[in-house]
C-alpha cells in the first residue's frame, strides 16, 4: 500500500494542487479520521454540511463555500450516501501539521 501511495503521488505529482488554509484544516482532519455529515434539501443538493473531527468534534469554521470547494476539487468523497470523507487526490494533497496532541 505505501509503495502504491507513493507510485500515484509520482505518477500525479504535477496535478498538486494550491489549497486555502480552511481547506487545509479540513483536509487534515479528515486525513485523521474526521468526516462530514450533510444534509440535503428536497431538491437533493446539499444545504448543510458540518465537519467533525476523530473526536467528534464539529470544527469552527467549516462552511458550505469550502465544503463545496473541496467537492468541486474531487478532493473529498462519499459513497453510497453515506458521510463524506477525504479521497485519494486529498490525500495526496494533503500538507502535513504538527499534532498537538
Amino acid at each position: 500500500m505505501r509503495a502504491r501511495l507513493s507510485l500515484d503521488y509520482l505518477l500525479h505529482k504535477d496535478t498538486i494542487m494550491n489549497i486555502s488554509k480552511a481547506e487545509q484544516r479540513v483536509l487534515h482532519a479528515l486525513a485523521q479520521g474526521g468526516f462530514i455529515q450533510f444534509e440535503r434539501a428536497a431538491n437533493g443538493r446539499v444545504y448543510k454540511a458540518t465537519c467533525f473531527n476523530r473526536d467528534g468534534y464539529a470544527m469552527v469554521g467549516f462552511t458550505l463555500a469550502v465544503f463545496n470547494k473541496l467537492k468541486k476539487k474531487r478532493l473529498i468523497r462519499s459513497r453510497g450516501g453515506k458521510a463524506y470523507q477525504i479521497s485519494r487526490e486529498g490525500l495526496l494533497n494533503v500538507n502535513a501539521q504538527l499534532d498537538n496532541r
